[in-house]
Protein backbone atom coordinates (compact mmCIF):
# COMPACT_ATOMS: atom_id res chain seq x y z
CA UNK A 1 0.00 0.00 0.00
CA UNK A 2 1.13 3.72 -0.45
CA UNK A 3 2.32 5.91 2.44
CA UNK A 4 -0.54 8.16 4.18
CA UNK A 5 -0.27 10.98 6.39
CA UNK A 6 -3.05 12.53 8.66
CA UNK A 7 -3.46 16.37 8.11
CA UNK A 8 -5.88 18.66 9.45
CA UNK A 9 -8.41 20.80 7.43
CA UNK A 10 -9.77 23.31 9.89
CA UNK A 11 -10.89 20.84 12.63
CA UNK A 12 -11.43 17.72 10.46
CA UNK A 13 -8.81 15.10 10.00
CA UNK A 14 -8.06 13.67 6.81
CA UNK A 15 -6.25 10.93 5.54
CA UNK A 16 -4.07 11.48 2.58
CA UNK A 17 -2.48 9.03 0.11
CA UNK A 18 1.20 10.15 -1.42
CA UNK A 19 0.21 7.85 -4.67
CA UNK A 20 -2.48 5.80 -6.11
CA UNK A 21 -1.42 2.01 -4.94
CA UNK A 22 -1.78 -0.10 -7.79
CA UNK A 23 -4.29 -2.69 -7.05
CA UNK A 24 -6.59 0.75 -7.51
CA UNK A 25 -6.06 0.42 -11.38
CA UNK A 26 -8.75 -1.99 -11.94
CA UNK A 27 -11.02 0.31 -9.89
CA UNK A 28 -10.43 3.30 -12.30
CA UNK A 29 -10.93 1.59 -14.94
CA UNK A 30 -14.35 0.23 -13.74
CA UNK A 31 -15.05 4.05 -13.08
CA UNK A 32 -13.85 4.99 -16.28
CA UNK A 33 -15.87 2.44 -17.99
CA UNK A 34 -19.02 3.26 -16.06
CA UNK A 35 -18.36 7.29 -16.73
CA UNK A 36 -18.52 6.19 -20.65
CA UNK A 37 -21.35 4.15 -20.72
CA UNK A 38 -23.86 6.77 -18.64
CA UNK A 39 -22.91 9.21 -20.52
CA UNK A 40 -23.33 7.39 -23.73
CA UNK A 41 -26.56 6.35 -22.62
CA UNK A 42 -27.46 9.79 -21.13
CA UNK A 43 -26.39 11.58 -24.19
CA UNK A 44 -28.53 8.99 -26.68
CA UNK A 45 -31.96 8.86 -24.26
CA UNK A 46 -31.92 12.28 -22.73
CA UNK A 47 -29.98 15.04 -24.58
CA UNK A 48 -31.23 13.42 -28.12
CA UNK A 49 -34.28 15.34 -27.61
CA UNK A 50 -33.76 17.80 -24.49
CA UNK A 51 -30.88 19.81 -25.69
CA UNK A 52 -32.73 20.41 -28.70
CA UNK A 53 -35.09 22.51 -26.62
CA UNK A 54 -32.92 23.94 -24.15
CA UNK A 55 -30.61 25.23 -27.04
CA UNK A 56 -33.68 26.68 -28.57
CA UNK A 57 -35.15 28.38 -25.38
CA UNK A 58 -31.37 29.80 -24.71
CA UNK A 59 -31.13 31.18 -28.21
CA UNK A 60 -34.32 32.64 -28.22
CA UNK A 61 -34.44 34.29 -24.38
CA UNK A 62 -31.36 36.50 -24.84
CA UNK A 63 -28.85 37.11 -27.76
CA UNK A 64 -25.53 35.28 -27.47
CA UNK A 65 -24.07 31.98 -28.50
CA UNK A 66 -25.63 29.35 -27.26
CA UNK A 67 -22.73 27.36 -25.44
CA UNK A 68 -20.26 28.74 -22.59
CA UNK A 69 -16.99 27.43 -22.59
CA UNK A 70 -14.31 28.08 -19.92
CA UNK A 71 -11.16 26.59 -19.05
CA UNK A 72 -10.47 25.22 -15.94
CA UNK A 73 -7.97 22.78 -14.59
CA UNK A 74 -8.35 18.88 -14.72
CA UNK A 75 -6.16 15.61 -13.88
CA UNK A 76 -2.93 16.26 -13.17
CA UNK A 77 -2.73 20.14 -13.32
CA UNK A 78 -3.58 19.91 -17.02
CA UNK A 79 -6.27 22.60 -18.32
CA UNK A 80 -9.63 21.57 -20.25
CA UNK A 81 -12.08 23.42 -21.48
CA UNK A 82 -15.60 22.87 -19.70
CA UNK A 83 -19.12 23.66 -21.70
CA UNK A 84 -22.19 24.45 -19.95
CA UNK A 85 -25.57 26.02 -21.27
CA UNK A 86 -25.00 29.62 -21.35
CA UNK A 87 -26.62 31.31 -17.96
CA UNK A 88 -25.82 34.77 -18.25
CA UNK A 89 -26.53 37.90 -20.67
CA UNK A 90 -24.40 38.41 -23.56
CA UNK A 91 -20.74 40.16 -23.10
CA UNK A 92 -22.24 40.67 -19.43
CA UNK A 93 -18.74 41.15 -17.35
CA UNK A 94 -16.98 38.73 -15.78
CA UNK A 95 -14.07 40.45 -14.24
CA UNK A 96 -13.23 43.62 -12.50
CA UNK A 97 -10.93 46.46 -13.49
CA UNK A 98 -7.79 44.64 -11.64
CA UNK A 99 -8.59 41.75 -13.52
CA UNK A 100 -10.25 39.81 -10.69
CA UNK A 101 -13.28 37.57 -11.41
CA UNK A 102 -16.36 38.32 -11.08
CA UNK A 103 -18.42 35.25 -9.02
CA UNK A 104 -21.70 34.34 -9.57
CA UNK A 105 -23.80 35.39 -6.32
CA UNK A 106 -27.61 33.88 -5.29
CA UNK A 107 -29.20 36.87 -6.95
CA UNK A 108 -27.54 37.40 -9.82
CA UNK A 109 -28.01 40.51 -12.59
CA UNK A 110 -25.83 39.28 -15.54
CA UNK A 111 -28.01 36.12 -15.31
CA UNK A 112 -30.95 35.60 -17.27
CA UNK A 113 -34.70 34.36 -15.96
CA UNK A 114 -34.07 30.49 -18.48
CA UNK A 115 -30.33 30.70 -16.77
CA UNK A 116 -31.64 31.08 -13.28
CA UNK A 117 -33.90 27.84 -14.23
CA UNK A 118 -31.07 26.25 -15.58
CA UNK A 119 -28.58 26.72 -13.09
CA UNK A 120 -31.19 26.05 -10.74
CA UNK A 121 -31.71 22.44 -12.21
CA UNK A 122 -27.97 22.26 -12.75
CA UNK A 123 -29.46 21.62 -16.56
CA UNK A 124 -26.89 24.03 -17.74
CA UNK A 125 -24.19 21.11 -16.94
CA UNK A 126 -25.76 18.55 -18.88
CA UNK A 127 -23.29 19.58 -21.95
CA UNK A 128 -19.93 18.67 -19.38
CA UNK A 129 -21.24 14.82 -20.59
CA UNK A 130 -19.27 15.50 -23.66
CA UNK A 131 -16.50 16.54 -21.25
CA UNK A 132 -16.95 13.15 -20.35
CA UNK A 133 -16.90 11.52 -22.52
CA UNK A 134 -13.74 13.46 -24.15
CA UNK A 135 -12.12 12.17 -21.17
CA UNK A 136 -11.78 15.38 -19.40
CA UNK A 137 -14.04 15.00 -16.65
CA UNK A 138 -15.73 12.33 -14.91
CA UNK A 139 -19.10 11.84 -13.88
CA UNK A 140 -18.43 12.27 -10.03
CA UNK A 141 -15.03 13.91 -9.22
CA UNK A 142 -14.09 17.19 -7.40
CA UNK A 143 -15.64 20.51 -9.70
CA UNK A 144 -13.11 22.02 -10.95
CA UNK A 145 -12.12 25.43 -10.60
CA UNK A 146 -10.06 28.45 -12.68
CA UNK A 147 -6.49 28.62 -11.93
CA UNK A 148 -7.20 32.43 -10.83
CA UNK A 149 -8.85 30.93 -7.79
CA UNK A 150 -6.92 27.80 -7.93
CA UNK A 151 -3.57 30.40 -7.11
CA UNK A 152 -5.56 31.56 -3.77
CA UNK A 153 -6.69 28.43 -2.19
CA UNK A 154 -3.52 26.99 -2.45
CA UNK A 155 -1.71 29.63 -0.34
CA UNK A 156 -4.05 28.73 2.22
CA UNK A 157 -4.31 24.71 2.19
CA UNK A 158 -1.71 23.41 -0.27
CA UNK A 159 -3.85 19.99 -0.13
CA UNK A 160 -5.98 21.49 -2.34
CA UNK A 161 -3.39 20.19 -4.70
CA UNK A 162 -4.88 16.63 -3.89
CA UNK A 163 -8.19 16.96 -5.85
CA UNK A 164 -6.38 17.14 -9.05
CA UNK A 165 -5.14 13.35 -9.29
CA UNK A 166 -8.51 12.41 -10.27
CA UNK A 167 -10.70 13.36 -12.94
CA UNK A 168 -12.97 16.90 -12.10
CA UNK A 169 -16.53 15.83 -12.00
CA UNK A 170 -19.95 17.17 -13.45
CA UNK A 171 -21.20 16.35 -9.45
CA UNK A 172 -19.17 16.02 -6.38
CA UNK A 173 -19.37 14.92 -2.94
CA UNK A 174 -18.71 18.73 -1.91
CA UNK A 175 -21.46 19.75 -4.25
CA UNK A 176 -23.86 17.55 -2.61
CA UNK A 177 -22.92 18.46 1.46
CA UNK A 178 -21.94 22.05 0.34
CA UNK A 179 -23.62 23.30 -2.21
CA UNK A 180 -21.96 26.09 -4.67
CA UNK A 181 -19.10 27.61 -3.85
CA UNK A 182 -19.26 31.66 -4.49
CA UNK A 183 -16.23 32.53 -2.63
CA UNK A 184 -12.81 31.32 -2.24
CA UNK A 185 -13.26 30.69 1.73
CA UNK A 186 -16.43 29.29 0.89
CA UNK A 187 -14.37 26.96 -1.96
CA UNK A 188 -12.31 25.84 1.17
CA UNK A 189 -15.07 24.49 2.60
CA UNK A 190 -16.30 22.25 0.22
CA UNK A 191 -12.77 21.29 -0.51
CA UNK A 192 -13.32 19.53 3.09
CA UNK A 193 -15.84 17.61 1.64
CA UNK A 194 -14.10 16.51 -1.69
CA UNK A 195 -10.72 15.56 0.45
CA UNK A 196 -12.24 12.86 2.41
CA UNK A 197 -14.42 11.66 -1.44
CA UNK A 198 -10.78 11.38 -2.17
CA UNK A 199 -9.93 8.79 0.34
CA UNK A 200 -12.77 6.93 0.28
CA UNK A 201 -13.86 6.70 -3.61
CA UNK A 202 -15.30 3.78 -5.28
CA UNK A 203 -18.04 3.12 -7.72
CA UNK A 204 -20.37 2.62 -4.99
CA UNK A 205 -20.22 6.11 -3.65
CA UNK A 206 -20.13 7.54 -6.84
CA UNK A 207 -23.41 6.41 -7.76
CA UNK A 208 -24.76 7.49 -3.85
CA UNK A 209 -23.53 10.92 -5.12
CA UNK A 210 -25.31 10.85 -8.41
CA UNK A 211 -28.15 9.68 -6.49
CA UNK A 212 -28.56 12.76 -3.91
CA UNK A 213 -27.44 14.74 -7.53
CA UNK A 214 -31.04 13.71 -9.14
CA UNK A 215 -32.71 14.54 -5.53
CA UNK A 216 -31.25 18.09 -5.94
CA UNK A 217 -32.32 18.39 -9.90
CA UNK A 218 -35.50 17.21 -9.35
CA UNK A 219 -36.01 20.04 -6.54
CA UNK A 220 -34.15 22.34 -8.62
CA UNK A 221 -31.75 23.11 -5.24
CA UNK A 222 -29.06 24.06 -7.56
CA UNK A 223 -27.25 27.56 -7.69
Amino acid sequence: SSPMTIENIGLIPVISQQALPLDEWGNQLIKRAFDVLFSLLFLILIASWLFPILMLLVKLTSKGPVFFKQQRWGLNNSHINVYKFRTMYFLAPTSRADGTFIQTEEEDNRVTPLGKFLRKTRFDEFPQFVNVILGDMSLVGPRPERQFYIDQIVQVEPQYTHLTRVRPGITSWGQVKFGYAENVEQMLQRMKFDLIYLKNRSLALDIKIMFYTVIIVFKAQGK
